[in-house]
């Protein structure tokens, strides 16, 4: 029996694949190693998987945000040891899960746009080349915690258009000192920030929308994917920024001189046909 988990800052996504090759799906919390605990990862294995997976597990592939080999690596394996004893563990990078789902074993660029964003040239076996996302205040251009960012920033500061600040106050009822304390003194951030997303989105053809969003995307191909051989391959990207926002993430890339290969909401059924 298999578990494949692709997890991001604000969700993850489960399969169990059992012996006779039927599938479960679970959904949970998002996993983030840098920033949760090893009691919490332990509880949310323990009241969410346990029950349907039992602790016959037999291979376990963990893809996720915040994987980090060494420390954080050894880590995981120590919390996944506690619920699944008898498992193969192996963890890897959210960028590596991009990677295998896009161009599984060829070479090409693969991307992630979803609460953070990320990048990396995939030689068909692994990494070869990777511009470190930054995470939402140093990097993570053109994802949800970076556009939200933005947009927080413009609200705090008194730069929405009317319209859609007052929409903002009637549906959110956020002021200045909540956003404060949401963004500086409580956990998970970019969670909140990306939060904002749905919003953005109804907005979308507006004009400052649009602009904020054109400009991230024209961020995130000029500060990552100028890096790699963009010339000889097409950008591949996962991530629900790029595929609900698929018409600013191709006028950017053209705008960059950069194509556009695929495109897909998540990365969990490339994942299994990677492990078939």
């Amino acid at each position: 029996m298999k578990l494949i988990a692709d997890s991001g800052s604000t969700k993850v996504d489960w399969r169990i694949i059992f012996n006779d090759g039927s599938i479960e799906s679970v959904g949970t919390p998002g996993i983030n190693p840098v920033f949760l605990s090893d009691e919490h990862i332990i509880n949310v294995l323990k009241e969410n998987l346990l029950p349907v997976a039992g602790e016959e597990l037999d291979e376990v592939y963990f893809y996720g945000a915040g994987v980090i080999p060494g420390e954080i690596t050894d880590r995981m394996e120590n919390c996944f040891k506690r619920v699944f004893p008898k498992a193969k563990c192996e963890f890897y990078s959210d960028v590596l899960a991009a990677a295998h789902a896009l161009c599984g074993h060829e070479k090409g660029i693969a991307c992630i746009m979803g609460t953070g964003s990320n990048s990396c040239f995939y030689d068909g076996e692994k990494t070869a080349a990777n511009v470190k996302a930054g995470g939402f205040i140093l990097g993570d251009e053109a994802s949800g915690g970076y556009f939200g960012k933005k947009f927080i920033a413009d609200f705090v500061k008194g730069l929405l258009p009317e319209e859609i600040n007052n929409e903002f106050i009637k549906r959110y009822n956020l002021d200045y000192l909540a956003i404060v304390q949401k963004v500086y003194k409580e956990p998970l951030p970019s969670r909140f920030l990306a939060s904002f997303l749905p919003f953005i989105g109804e907005y979308r053809e507006h004009p400052h929308i649009a602009n904020l969003l054109t400009e991230g995307f024209n961020e995130f191909f000029k500060r990552n994917i100028v890096h790699y051989d963009y010339k000889n391959y097409s950008v591949n990207i996962v991530g629900s920024i790029a595929y609900y926002f698929r018409d600013f993430v191709e006028k950017a890339a053209e705008a960059n001189g950069m194509k556009i290969g695929k495109i897909i909401k998540a990365p969990i059924d490339g994942l299994i046909e990677f492990y078939k």
